[in-house]
């Protein structure tokens, strides 16, 4: 099996004015969902990332604080998974809880090294 990660990017509950029993069903839904990988010892690992960030850029590397983008989206954390093909970690990624909030889920095999 080889390894992926999905990265997850949508905007923060807190900005898109959730409730706290909002927030609290989403997480049973997070929760669910790694149960359900590590059912079949598909999960390796995965985090929640804090909204605030410092980017790098150039020659010179100059810090920006952000994330500053056009759109509120964040990376808002990640898991690492297995699957035999990108097409199948795509497959378990589907199980992802914030589609109906606009969150997006890249799916990326991750080298060995």
């Amino acid at each position: 099996m080889k390894e992926f990660m999905f990265i997850f990017i949508g905007a923060d509950y807190q900005e898109l004015g959730l409730s706290p029993e909002e927030i609290q069903n989403l997480m049973g839904k997070w929760f669910a969902w790694i149960d359900e990988l590590k059912a079949k010892d598909l999960y390796i690992e995965g985090r929640p990332l804090f909204p605030v960030a410092k980017t790098l850029r150039g020659p010179s590397a100059v810090v920006t604080d952000g994330p500053f983008t056009e759109t509120k989206d964040i990376v808002g954390g990640y898991f690492i998974v297995k699957a035999s093909s990108l097409d199948e970690a795509a497959q378990l990624a589907q199980g992802f809880p914030d589609f109906h909030l606009g969150g997006s889920v890249e799916v990326r095999e991750v080298m060995q090294m």
